[in-house]
């Protein structure tokens, strides 16, 4: 990281920096390393400003002084006890492997068999509660990309990890103050997609992948996930549209028929916020049939971890654009950002169903099972996207294959878009 020539520079800060302590022997010269084993400095990451430190081989993060900057932290050995916590207070992390586990990081990496996250560590859970747990199991990779959701991505090694690092830093500002990043782009903008036209299924039961969606339409097909193996059933991420950064968030019909439940909402919400700090417009793909039904669910407090996606779309003044793919049924139609939560630009595809719920369950309590053919009826008559339309609930009814170039029309449209929110000491978000 002292290294000066052409490919990298790095200014470091206090590299003769030494501890004080004289306790335990810690003041024999063999207990003292330059820099106390702390490395601080600046960068830059492809020609971008960036500041950098890493304490013990543990923790390396970047923040911009002065304003308020994303942080991303990537655990590389092991954070415990008080270090654990403040790797939560990061924008973003990740988690590296050495082998096996799925995904990428940005944010906590963790080595699988060496690296570990945790607030107490097995022996103090053993002494405690009776449980017998190994160090991976407690707070390794795969536990917190896909149980936890502390960390957003894991590695297979050093050089992925920091190279998708790299590419997760392209996609944002460097602080709030600044745009969302534009680059160069020759992807044209008026592209027509002929795929998305057959994309969803006829059958309303048969799910289909809404990664494909987000490929077709995004600028080279990229995308780049955030925290793929946890609450499956809601994908977000970065991509870009005409070289412009957006984030998107869409339902996962793969996962759970794309239901919204506690963990999904809370990582949309995060997401989502998150975007709306850093001023990166938001895209969102909806194809919710509901949230999830159970007593699991409502103990755990849906209806609180449900309205935190729902103030978030609510309070984001970034420009927001929406596409119904198919269901958009009840109250989960409304949290993932409808026309009522101040959405600018709403549209549906021929196959979308917008209603309270589906048609089987509504003909029941209706009709009460009287009816034989009442559920054809309410199908003809409820489940498309005009009576949507007609209430001002979508603003336009388009083809599929257009929805990227509506989406970049309408991101030129909105890039002037200024909105403020009446003044408060801080949003009360329902935590």
């Amino acid at each position: 990281s002292r290294k000066k020539n052409k490919r990298i520079y790095f200014d470091e800060y206090d590299m003769f920096v030494e501890h004080r302590c004289s306790d335990f022997g810690m003041d024999s010269s063999k207990n003292k390393y330059p820099g106390d084993s702390v490395v601080t400095g600046r960068g830059r990451i492809n020609g971008r400003l960036a500041y950098v430190f890493s304490q013990d081989f543990t923790v390396f993060g970047g923040s911009l002084s002065g304003a308020h900057a994303q942080k991303i932290c990537k655990v590389m050995d092991q954070a415990a006890m008080v270090g654990a916590p403040v790797i939560g207070l990061n924008d973003s992390g990740g988690a590296r492997i050495q082998e096996g586990v799925e995904s990428l990081a940005g944010y906590a990496d963790i080595f699988l068999d060496t690296s570990y996250l945790f607030i107490t560590g097995p022996d103090v859970v053993k002494s405690v509660t009776n449980e017998d747990v190994t160090q991976e199991q407690l707070g390794g990779a795969k536990t917190h990309t896909s149980v936890s959701g502390v960390a957003h991505r894991a590695f297979e090694n050093d050089i992925d990890a920091l190279l998708n690092l790299r590419e997760f830093f392209n996609y944002l500002p460097l602080s709030n103050r600044d745009p969302a990043p534009v680059r160069e782009c020759h992807d044209p903008s008026d592209r027509l997609v002929p795929e998305l036209d057959m994309l969803v299924p006829i059958e309303s039961t048969k799910a289909y992948d809404m990664l494909d969606i987000i490929h077709s339409i995004a600028d080279e097909r990229e995308f780049f996930e955030i925290m793929p193996s946890y609450a499956r059933n809601i994908v977000v991420g970065f991509a870009r549209m005409n070289g412009r950064t957006v984030g998107i968030v869409g339902n996962q019909p793969k996962v759970a028929s794309g239901c919204l439940d506690i963990n999904s909402s809370v990582k949309g919400a995060r997401f989502v916020r998150f975007c709306d700090a850093f001023n990166i417009p938001l895209i969102t793909f909806v194809d919710v049939p509901g949230f999830l039904p159970g007593t699991a669910q409502e103990y755990g407090g849906i209806i609180r971890h449900g309205a935190k996606l729902l103030f978030a779309f609510a309070e984001a003044t970034v420009p927001k654009i929406t596409i119904i793919t198919r269901k958009a049924y009840g109250g989960a139609y409304d949290v993932m950002s409808s026309k009522h939560l101040r959405g600018d630009a709403n549209y549906a595809w021929p196959t979308a169903e917008v209603a309270v719920m589906g048609a089987k369950g509504a003909v029941q309590i209706i009709f009460r099972g009287k009816e034989a053919d009442a559920e054809a009826e309410y199908v003809d008559k409820f489940a498309n996207p005009f009576p949507a339309a007609m209430r001002g609930f979508v603003d336009d009814i388009i083809q599929p294959s257009t929805t990227r170039v509506r989406i970049c029309h309408d991101l030129d449209v909105l890039a002037s878009k200024t909105q403020s929110s009446p003044w408060k000491k801080h949003a009360n978000i329902p935590l």
